[in-house]
């Protein structure tokens, strides 16, 4: 079975809980649409008709992550003629664990209308692996139907749903609705209307999800009661990317989840509707991104994946002392019709390493010192694994292998089977070393060294030699060249051969520390080329690949989160308009995908007129692309903190010129509110009262 696709639905996100439906609000039963909850489906039809007519859609709208407005005409009532003079309108909000939807019956036509309203409802509770495959569901038969609500369960979960009367404009109510069970299953609420001429008739319906309350542990994640701890954020500039920013950050808090072993520490859940957990690289990145809003998501990030950390060996699931696992579920999770990954899974080679690279940066942007401090302990056994098992071949380099059977194949960001490849299409043969995970680990011994200094622990020497050899093997084994120049190769494959094909993982080796200065300007140049910058951001993998498919999933798409890495490395080394070109990529996308931008969309040519496609399995809200606008933000700015240092660095680019003037505020550095001000000339203003001195561009 094929999975369903998701591009043209419409999403209202309160993580755990995700609706999903028709661009007409209708919830239709087949393929992923109906509310998830928990991993599991706990409406699956929700259909209103009139007069057995269907209304016809002509317009919907987001108005915030988790609420949506529907509008469809009907043209079998009201006053003849072509203008439609009856329309129906529903509002909808998702909440953790609950939809609330009003529906609003408005005649506009000259004469009273007496018309049958009616609602279809059914659950099947079907499950992640079963809804993501596509595959069709027996109706769960409904319980007895009682005077206003119907009931749907089974041993683990309780689906109710509960309707209103009804109200005329005035407030009077109407006849209540009939409620029965038909044959399948499906609840059918029923109301008699009359609606006089201009006015209005409503009625409001509410879904409530109850779970078995199990114990609190460590793979059942709770709705975070207070969202990422950010404050408002106000950006005044190009409308595109204010745009842009506000949609982000409301998607971004509608993902934030907490940990039931400590309830106020918040993190965000990777992704709509797939992915309302705990994932260890795009957790970590989505709060490492979104840094400039505040260290309270780093804080929680860090501490729920502490938790979890690594203390043994298990070839099943991957685990190792120290490491930070990459996914946890609350059952097993098929993968490619083997027997499942199981609930809590270690197969990242690079979440260890960014979990380190997270703690440095929030530290470095005001973390509390006390809050680092309890973290020191974790610290130092990420950083064991990093020197240790991390190497399984002892030949210097970070690679992986599934050594399970039924685990990842790919172990880096890019997971797919075919994401490693030789310019000819060749699938690369493990075990694999990719060059970002060695740029992640390189970062991380040098950023484990300073905390370590800083809080006057031991082994910051070891650490920091073992970078500089790491840097070393590098530079003579991974350099490689096309008839482009010269780069580094994507992975050594298991016989330790390059593969030699250009990708975005370059952008993951900038602003880490791998590379020299020179190094790093041709890094920088090839990324600028129009194989890999297709004009709306930055491609997994250059046209020039034999592999090469603009709707491959790793092979030619382009991932926003990928996007912002390359353009903040671009940026850090200093070479703006390559950084400029890539972020400008992503504001030309930001209007097709509704300022929504999704997990990826198709890299088509921008420069040759091809139109922005979606990629149509893709998520969203996706956290780590959502994040990806607050990167666009840091560097538009050149903001770099330094806050044990006392120092924050602001540096606008020229190659932004288009972006100013630009003003954003509800930034916090330190704690303390930050507003940075860039007029159209490039004049810098700084307001704050973090204990810190701003060090301007020259």
């Amino acid at each position: 079975m094929e999975q369903p696709f998701l591009h043209e639905l419409v999403s209202c996100v309160a993580a755990p809980t995700v609706a999903l439906s028709g661009a007409d609000g209708q919830v239709r039963p087949g393929g992923v649409q109906g509310v998830l909850h928990h991993d599991r489906r706990a409406l699956s039809e929700l259909v209103v008709d009139v007069d057995g007519h269907e209304p016809v859609p002509v317009g919907h709208h987001l108005r915030t992550a988790g609420n949506a407005h529907f509008v469809g005409v009907l043209r079998h009532l009201g006053d003849p003629g072509a203008d439609p003079t009856v329309r129906v309108e529903r509002e909808r909000h998702a909440r953790p664990g609950c939809l609330e939807e009003s529906l609003l019956l408005v005649n506009a036509a000259r004469t009273a209308i007496t018309t049958t309203v009616r609602l279809r409802a059914s659950v099947d509770l079907a499950g992640m692996d079963a809804v993501k495959q596509g595959a069709s569901a027996a109706t769960l038969p409904a319980g007895e139907a009682g005077p206003a609500a119907v009931t749907w369960g089974d041993d683990r979960t309780r689906v109710t749903l509960r309707a209103e009367t009804g109200k005329q404009a005035a407030g009077t109510p109407s006849e209540p609705p009939t409620i029965a069970v038909d044959a399948d299953g499906r609840a059918v609420f029923t109301w008699q209307v009359t609606v006089p001429a201009r006015t209005t008739w409503s009625m409001g319906l509410r879904l409530e999800i109850a779970e078995e309350a199990p114990a609190a542990t460590a793979n059942s994640f709770l709705p975070a009661a207070s969202g990422p701890g950010w404050e408002p954020v106000t950006v005044a500039g190009p409308a595109v990317l204010t745009r842009l920013v506000d949609q982000s950050i409301d998607d971004l808090a509608a993902l934030a989840l907490a940990d039931p072993l400590a309830p106020g520490d918040v993190f965000l859940a990777a992704g709509s509707p797939w992915f309302f957990t705990l994932f260890g690289r795009d957790s970590l990145w989505a709060a490492r991104l979104t840094l400039p809003l505040g260290t309270d998501l780093a804080r929680g990030t860090l501490r729920t994946l502490a938790r979890r950390q690594g203390t043994r060996h298990d070839p099943a699931t991957a685990e190792a002392p120290g490491k930070i696992l990459h996914e946890v579920r609350q059952e097993p999770v098929k993968v490619r019709g083997h027997a499942g990954l199981p609930p809590i899974y270690f197969g990242t080679v690079d979440a260890t390493a960014l979990w380190i690279c997270l703690l440095h940066d929030a530290w470095r942007w005001g973390m509390a010192a006390a809050d680092v401090a309890e973290l020191l302990d974790p610290l130092e056994a990420a950083l064991g694994w990093l020197l240790t098992d991390a190497d399984a071949d002892g030949d210097g380099f970070l690679e992986y292998v599934d050594e399970s059977g039924h685990g990842l194949a790919n172990q880096g960001w890019k997971d797919s089977g075919d994401s490693i490849q030789f310019p000819d299409g060749r699938i690369a043969d493990p075990s694999i070393a990719l060059s970002e995970a060695q740029a992640y680990a390189h970062e991380a011994a040098l950023a484990g060294a300073t905390l370590l200094e800083a809080f006057g622990r031991p082994g910051a020497e070891r650490l920091r030699d073992w970078a500089g050899a790491l840097r070393e093997r590098f530079r003579t084994t991974f350099w490689v060249s096309d008839a482009r120049g010269r780069f580094p190769a994507i992975a050594l494959d298991g016989s330790k051969t390059p593969v030699n094909t250009a990708t975005s993982n370059l952008g993951h080796l900038l602003g880490t520390g791998l590379l020299d200065a020179g190094e790093a300007a041709t890094v920088a140049a090839r990324l600028a080329q129009d194989d890999l910058d297709c004009g709306y951001g930055l491609r997994t993998m250059s046209a020039h690949a034999a592999g090469f498919n603009p709707l491959g999933y790793h092979a030619g798409s382009v991932w926003p989160h990928d996007t912002a890495i390359a353009v903040l490395g671009l940026a850090r080394e200093g070479h703006a308009t390559p950084a400029a070109s890539l972020a400008s990529g992503l504001l030309r996308i930001a209007p097709d995908f509704a300022y929504r931008i999704p997990e990826l969309f198709a890299g088509t040519n921008a420069r040759e007129g091809e139109a922005v496609l979606a990629y149509p399995a893709s998520c969203r809200p996706q956290a780590w692309s959502a994040a990806a606008a607050i990167t666009l933000l840091q560097a538009a700015l050149g903001l770099a903190a330094d806050v044990p240092s006392g120092v924050l660095r602001v540096a606008p680019a020229e190659a932004f010129a288009s972006w100013f003037p630009l003003r954003v505020s509800g930034l916090r550095l330190a704690g303390h509110p930050l507003t940075v001000d860039v007029d159209a000339t490039g004049k810098i203003s700084v307001e704050t009262t973090a204990p810190v001195t701003i060090e301007y561009a020259d």
